[in-house]
């Protein structure tokens, strides 16, 4: 398939540009077989209703990163003004950063940073760069301090004290994602204890959200696309979830894109689901078969990205579309901070 394949026209009020104050006020759209038809039918709800759309056997699997205040403003000891974006953590004084600048900075050049925050750039890495913070404290120590809340580019506003813990997840424990696993947004401790009062099993996996997540497909085929890394956790509890849940009937049902990357790499190499930790580039396309997840929950995703792709892959891709219009026709709100979605599996055979 083609990047364009992907594209679709949103209106720009549609993008949700403020989180909702109560998270479970969302609306679902939920994608489901019509099992008389063989075709794709569309339910408009709200969020809550997941309680009803989730069955006492199955399993909820959610992402347990925590985002952490990775954007820093500031200057080249030049002058020039320079925005970094911790990507990743190395160690307690090195990171992987996104640099914006009029020029690149170059490899021991020095960046004064707010807080002032002194760092050194130790090499570019393709689109990184690895910098150095100077200083006894530690890289989370600062940006705890002095950092800014990563909100993605199409929130056109600045962050504010009340994204530090709006833009995470009521169950984020693991610092290291530069952007929220936003399906679990939608959740609260209430709804939460709702669940598990239902009898649903649940489990944790771990996926630290990069910000490569917001760059575009800049190649028409998607075949010559690279994906970017992100690092994935799956214990082998969660493995032994999926299994007893397999077993008893139920389904696998995963919060968010994010969480179904970590389980179908943890799937990649056997077809079946085993404890893994490390890096993952899987890019997941119509035609992609899905070893372990039968249901997610997910929010809308922008035009030609991968992660529209992925769901798309995971529910057919004409309906998925097809979705996408009903939804910007009942006037959803999109994207991070917007509405969700409950796909079944169809594997692309029902469109």
């Amino acid at each position: 398939m083609q990047l364009s394949d992907f594209n679709y026209t949103l209106p720009p009020e549609l993008i949700a540009q403020e989180a909702l104050t109560d998270r479970a006020a969302s609306r679902l759209l939920q994608v489901h077989l019509d099992s008389q038809t063989d075709q794709a039918q569309f339910s408009d709800k709200i969020f809550t209703d997941i309680v009803d759309l989730i069955d006492k056997d199955d399993l909820l699997i959610f992402n347990d990163t925590r985002v952490i205040p990775a954007r820093l403003h500031g200057q080249k000891e030049s002058g020039g003004k320079v925005e970094v974006m911790v990507e990743r953590v190395l160690d307690e004084h090195n990171v992987l950063a996104h640099v914006r600048a009029n020029k690149s900075p170059k490899a021991g050049g020095l960046l004064l940073l707010e807080g002032e925050i002194k760092a050194e750039v130790i090499s570019r890495q393709d689109r990184l760069f690895e910098i150095r913070f100077l200083g006894d404290m530690t890289v989370l120590e600062l940006l705890d301090k002095h950092g800014h809340i990563p909100l993605p580019p199409y929130i056109e506003r600045q962050d504010t004290d009340d994204d530090r813990e709006r833009y995470q997840t009521v169950f984020a424990e693991k610092l290291g994602a530069v952007a929220a696993p936003t399906a679990g947004l939608h959740f609260t401790n209430d709804l939460l204890d709702a669940i598990k009062a239902k009898g649903v099993a649940t489990a944790q996996v771990t996926l630290h959200v990069g910000a490569g997540t917001f760059l575009p497909v800049s190649v028409d085929n998607l075949d010559d696309h690279v994906m970017h890394a992100e690092w994935v956790e799956v214990e082998q509890s969660v493995c032994d979830a999926v299994a007893a849940c397999k077993k008893r009937g139920g389904k696998v049902v995963a919060v968010g894109t994010t969480s179904v990357r970590s389980l179908e790499s943890a799937a990649k190499q056997t077809g079946s689901i085993q404890a893994f930790k490390g890096d993952t580039k899987l890019f997941i396309t119509p035609g992609v078969k899905f070893n372990v997840v039968d249901a997610m929950i997910t929010n809308f995703h922008l035009p030609e990205s991968t992660l529209l792709m992925l769901v798309c892959a995971f529910s057919g891709y004409d309906n998925i579309m097809r979705a996408y219009q009903h939804a910007i026709q009942k006037k959803y709100r999109f994207f991070s901070y917007g509405d969700a979605m409950f796909l079944s599996y169809l594997n692309g055979e029902f469109s």
